[in-house]
């Protein structure tokens, strides 16, 4: 998870992923924010985030946003 912690901070500077687990439903993430987020997880976990997954509950944390990519893995 410390892997991921360094590339959300790097794709999205201001935010405290660790911390804060309302990214979306606070407001700290714009839909910009989340299209960076999937493009930099998708690019180094070498998956694909299907439009269903595209939802509040997958990156409200940053431990949600762990257990998507492992879902996706698997």
């Amino acid at each position: 998870m410390d892997e991921l912690l360094i590339l959300l901070k790097d794709a999205v500077e201001d935010v405290d992923f660790e911390n804060c687990t309302a990214l979306i439903d606070d407001g700290i993430l714009s839909s910009f924010d989340i299209i960076q987020i999937i493009s930099v997880i998708e690019d180094e976990y070498d998956i694909t985030v299907p439009i269903r997954e595209i939802i509040p509950d997958n990156f409200n944390s940053l431990k949600a946003i762990y257990d998507l990519i492992g879902r996706l893995k698997a």
